[in-house]
């Protein structure tokens, strides 16, 4: 009888204990599979700043304390040009450094690395390489994509984005493609990345037809956070219903401050974030 009873017991405990491996293992595998937590980052002007109207606004960097444009130019839109150039924040201007043909090139993002300035064209697979200091083009690159969009760097590679999901790590010596890397909210496939800019270890990009920037872990492409611009966009459309939309995001290193406009924008506005 005792025998009995403790068999029975002894079942009982590896009963209970497959159960609670059983209950560890789902709850890793449940975490394991959650979404990684995606933060609402928030923002606040600094200042605004004159834009041209005309400038069709593909790509946006600092160097120092100088702001620099790249530009497009659709077919319908006669007064737009694929340019590079300085911007007057007082005036608005761009100073332009250099032009691409418009019957063959649509300018697109643009970055600056190691004293060169690298410039993406939309369907052309091609890219330029210009000297930073005097804007000599010193040498042209293709690559692989079927189309370039966005495009900043990590202080090692170029990081372009192409449309889609994805973000492609580019040598600057060679142009060979490092790594790349999926991008994701959740776990679903983030697309229409747009333009780029690499902020203290993180990559922010604009994504196409939306008000959002979205801040990329480069470790593993997931989302970890979204800055919604809807306000900034209303208050613009506010002042000219003809603006297109946001894209453009440039980081300055001494303020600590971002600079975002948009397609034939009037303003570039100087943000704060905030988490």
């Amino acid at each position: 009888m005792k025998y009995l009873y403790s068999k029975k017991i002894a079942i009982l405990i590896a009963i209970s204990f497959v159960f609670i491996l059983w209950g560890i293992i789902s709850y890793r595998s449940f975490n394991h599979n959650q979404s990684p937590q995606i933060l609402s980052l928030s923002y606040r002007i600094i200042n605004q700043y004159p834009h041209s109207i005309n400038s069709y606004t593909q790509g946006l960097f600092f160097d120092g304390d100088i702001l620099y444009e790249s530009t497009g130019s659709p077919d319908y839109l006669l007064q737009t040009q694929s340019v590079l150039g300085s911007l007057d924040l007082k005036t608005g201007n761009i100073y332009i450094k250099a032009e691409l043909d418009r019957d063959i090139y649509f300018g697109e993002g643009s970055t600056i690395l190691n004293n060169k300035i690298y410039q993406l064209t939309y369907k052309n697979q091609k890219g330029f390489v210009y000297d930073a200091k005097t804007f000599e083009q010193i040498q042209t690159f293709e690559f692989e994509s079927r189309e370039g969009w966005g495009l900043t760097n990590d202080g090692t590679n170029l990081i372009m984005s192409d449309g889609t999901n994805r973000l492609i790590y580019l040598s600057p010596e060679n142009f060979k493609v490092i790594k790349t890397l999926e991008v994701k909210r959740g776990n679903i496939a983030q697309n229409s990345l747009n333009e780029l800019e690499y902020i203290q270890g993180f990559v922010y990009a604009n994504i196409y037809q939306t008000n959002q920037i979205v801040k990329i872990n480069p470790d593993n492409g997931e989302i970890i956070g979204v800055l919604d611009l809807s306000d900034i966009v209303s208050q613009t459309r506010e002042k000219d219903p003809n603006i297109a939309q946001l894209n453009g995001i440039a980081y300055k290193a001494s303020t600590n401050t971002v600079f975002i406009t948009g397609k034939l924008w009037p303003q570039v506005y100087e943000i704060q974030l905030k988490e």
